[in-house]
């Protein structure tokens, strides 16, 4: 099963080749709706995740996409299952198996992500319909005398449990631990709570027995809040996101795929190619976006079935780009010269 855990893991990793998250619950997705003016029905989510994983060629530049529970169950329009759609495609179906992250008992102001009752029998049924990875998302908010000790080590634990689960039922797990963009905090604070997370959370799957050639690394990057006045520059960003991951990220875990975390298209794309520009990592660098690839597909799709091959060349475009990114090749010049 090691083998296969490994394996697995490579292929998601793979050069030029990321991860979509399409994981957006059914409230998530309703907002996503109502910014384009479309009503959020099971066939309207349905139909819009069917755009997305028929894109001709998304194979390309994708190694696998992040479901939701619902959709992992639904089919296309002509009977095919999602599942087995992406895998013509040679993408790897993934699923969310967290239950969302709920207010932290005496930890005001903090998150705490639950689901772990239920989950071993989850993740066997899940690998039956048909996903080889799973994600779970860990929240670290920074603010006054915020995150502490407890939501840290709480989140970190919990996140080593749900991977422990997931190997058990022969899934590979996405370690996401996101310290949000929110707020007004600097870069430093960022890059300190950054660091701290993440050699709390390989402390706890070292507990757990997880096997790191068996996981991928999703975290958020070093970046200041969105309200900071002081934003640093995609250089700055990209250094120190790797100065943190080169302290606490060990050289048996087979690839990081960045979040996305609320940053504009270009930053998400401009930062990975920087950090893949810089170069000299033991692990692959790549992408794991929800936002930073769909948002300007879903604004032309608009719910519109005429729309749709509009809206997959969207799709496929940023998909593109943010492969060049991830390997480093990245220009604005190509950016233009493809769209």
């Amino acid at each position: 099963m090691t083998t296969q855990l490994e394996s697995t893991a490579r292929a998601m990793v793979a050069r030029g080749r990321g991860i979509l998250a399409a994981d957006e619950s059914t409230g998530t997705i309703g907002k996503r709706f109502d910014s384009i003016s479309v009503e959020n029905t099971e066939e309207n989510r349905r139909a819009y995740r069917e755009m997305l994983f028929t894109t001709k060629g998304l194979g390309q530049y994708i190694s696998g996409v992040i479901l939701y529970d619902e959709t992992l169950r639904q089919k296309c329009a002509d009977g095919t299952s999602f599942v087995d759609a992406m895998n013509r495609q040679n993408i790897l179906p993934g699923i969310k198996v967290d239950s969302g992250a709920k207010d932290m008992p005496l930890c005001a102001g903090e998150l705490i992500t639950e689901g772990l009752d239920g989950l071993a029998k989850r993740c066997t049924d899940y690998a039956k319909i048909g996903a080889r990875f799973a994600k779970w998302r860990a929240v670290i908010i920074i603010g006054k005398d915020l995150p502490s000790a407890a939501c840290i080590e709480g989140n970190a634990h919990a996140l080593a449990r749900y991977a422990a689960h997931c190997q058990a039922a022969g899934i590979v797990p996405i370690v996401e631990p996101e310290v949000l963009m929110d707020g007004a905090h600097d870069i430093d604070s960022c890059e300190w709570v950054t660091e701290t997370t993440l050699r709390t959370v390989f402390l706890a799957l070292a507990s757990q027995r997880v096997v790191l050639e068996g996981i991928v690394l999703k975290p958020s990057m070093v970046i200041a809040g969105k309200e900071c006045k002081q934003q640093a520059s995609h250089r700055e960003v990209a250094e120190r996101t790797l100065k943190v991951l080169r302290r606490t990220v060990p050289a048996s875990v087979p690839g990081i795929a960045f979040l996305s975390g609320g940053q504009s298209d270009a930053d998400a794309t401009i930062h990975l190619n920087e950090m893949n520009r810089i170069g000299g990592c033991p692990w692959t660098l790549t992408f794991s976006y929800g936002r930073g690839l769909q948002q300007s597909a879903i604004k032309v799709w608009r719910g519109s079935q005429s729309s749709v091959p509009q809206a997959q060349a969207t799709l496929l475009h940023r998909a593109h780009m943010n492969s060049l990114a991830a390997t480093g090749d990245y220009q604005a010049s190509v950016e233009k010269m493809a769209a």
